[in-house]
């Protein structure tokens, strides 16, 4: 694999907090890109995996890691990096940015990589950075993208958020043949598209677990696009962002294959699992699960309707069964699209 030489452009030393296996895969991309990384683990197993076999051997088996990663389980050595990738579940975010802002260098860009939104407090993961590291320069990865897929180094196209200098130094350091990021200055899209597709997700794995067809999953897709679209521009989004990689793109990835955990998780509601069920087999790690009602608390805080959203929060808080679902749907007031 060729890679990006070291130049004035890129950031040299990446840090990348998280180890599961997208914080892995990131860490597998950075190190593609000719960067020495550091990758923080919080479980001292996946640190002692890394260092004696060179693989994640919890979150992402059989996924050789350069060995230009170093793995640690000291924050505080990871954060002495020129950039960092926070790569941790939203409903964490906030704790680990906390700890963060408390040992970076002033100005350091902190790439948010996690999906989703607060169910606290209803913030996307841009608002929970900014509020609680100011003094860093805020950005995020966000797109069509599987751990697996990229840790094989199969192409992979994403949006980075920021402001556009940081935008361009941050494509220049993650750069490579097999991962084509592109710059955006859009960071309240990328979050939002990244957070409402795994709710949208559920839901079109609903219908498919129901078995009504392919033209009923066309359907739930679309409309949800429409409803993503809605919210967006209530938030101040740009319509291009949505309608592109981290937002269209990422949607119809996670709300079409099984390899989703979101989508996975509603196919087995679909097919009759119970919330039970499913909880006890660890399915709500799908973040679509806890960003469903903060999703629609945001909506209603802007006065919009998100019907399909509202539909998969009911079922979750278990107010709707899953076979009434789609009739509550289906039977709203015509209008016109």
């Amino acid at each position: 694999m060729t890679k990006n030489k070291v130049n004035s452009m890129s950031y040299n030393k990446v840090g990348v907090v998280g180890a599961g296996a997208w914080g892995t895969a990131l860490a597998i991309v950075a190190a593609q890109a000719g960067r020495d990384v550091t990758l923080w683990a919080r479980e001292t197993e996946i640190v002692d995996s890394i260092r004696a076999r060179g693989e994640n051997d919890l979150f992402l088996p059989k996924a050789p890691l350069p060995k230009t990663i170093t793995a640690t389980s000291s924050l505080a050595e990871a954060a002495r990096s020129d950039a960092l990738l926070v790569v941790v579940p939203a409903q964490h975010l906030r704790e680990t940015l906390a700890s963060l802002s408390l040992l970076i260098a002033r100005d350091v860009p902190l790439v948010i990589c996690a999906k989703g939104i607060e169910r606290a407090s209803g913030k996307l993961v841009t608002e929970v950075l900014q509020e609680c590291a100011p003094n860093a320069q805020p950005a995020i990865l966000s797109g069509p993208s599987f751990a697996r897929d990229v840790a094989r180094n199969l192409p992979t196209a994403v949006t980075i958020a920021a402001q556009p200098d940081i935008a361009r130094r941050l494509q220049e350091t993650l750069g490579y043949a097999a991962f084509r990021p592109y710059a955006s200055d859009d960071l309240t899209g990328v979050a939002l598209g990244g957070a409402a597709k795994n709710v949208y997700a559920i839901a079109s794995g609903i219908v498919s677990g129901l078995g009504l067809g392919e033209s009923a999953v066309a359907a739930i897709i679309a409309r949800s696009f429409a409803e993503l679209m809605r919210l967006g521009e209530a938030l101040g989004a740009k319509r291009e962002t949505l309608m592109g990689l981290s937002g269209l793109g990422d949607l119809v990835l996670t709300a079409t294959s099984p390899t989703s955990r979101n989508f996975s998780f509603g196919l087995a509601l679909g097919k009759g699992r119970t919330l039970a069920d499913l909880d006890k087999d660890a399915h709500p790690l799908a973040e679509g699960v806890e960003t469903a009602p903060a999703l629609v608390l945001r909506a209603k805080r802007h006065g919009i309707e998100l019907p399909i959203a509202e539909t998969v929060a009911a079922i979750l808080e278990e107010k709707v069964a899953v076979h009434d679902a789609i009739p509550r749907l289906m039977l709203r007031p015509l209008k016109a699209e």
